[in-house]
């Protein structure tokens, strides 16, 4: 058999059929249709409302989502101890080279060099931002910064 659109089918029990409603009383939902008896619920749009309401309830237990997240990714971070300890002395410290070695997990944001550590390796650094304070610390201990 060829597999065409017309052929193409649900697998067994993935599909449920309806209930046939108001077909005569051999089929045990004629007169009534499946509602019982008299009243609010046997009407159409009748019933019970205390499922909304109750719903309501829950939704105002719920606290209100305060502040905001920004829309512009925020920067990867390394300290300046990772640095000492990923890299060799005379090494050049790319983003590619710290995503490799798993300091950071995407090149796409760029990368922040926070002055947390110590540094007393000469490294060159590439395509790096980093705080005024961590810049001070790798130029004193002989490190390049190129940014």
């Amino acid at each position: 058999m060829t597999l065409t659109p017309s052929t193409i089918k649900p697998a067994f029990g993935a599909r449920r059929t309806s209930k046939r409603l108001g077909r005569g009383n051999g089929s045990q939902k004629g007169t009534t249709g499946g509602r019982g008896g008299k009243g609010q619920t046997a009407r159409s749009g009748g019933g019970s409302r205390t499922q909304i309401r109750a719903f309501r309830h829950q939704l105002l237990k719920v606290p209100k989502l305060r502040g905001f997240k920004s829309h512009h990714p925020k920067n990867e971070v390394v300290t300046l101890h990772t640095l000492e300890v990923l890299f060799k002395d005379g090494e050049q410290v790319t983003l590619d080279l710290l995503k490799k070695r798993g300091a950071i997990g995407t090149t796409s944001t760029g990368v922040k060099i926070l002055a947390s550590g110590e540094l007393t390796k000469k490294l060159t650094i590439i395509d790096c931002l980093a705080t005024k304070k961590a810049v001070e610390m790798i130029e004193k201990s002989g490190s390049t910064v190129k940014f």
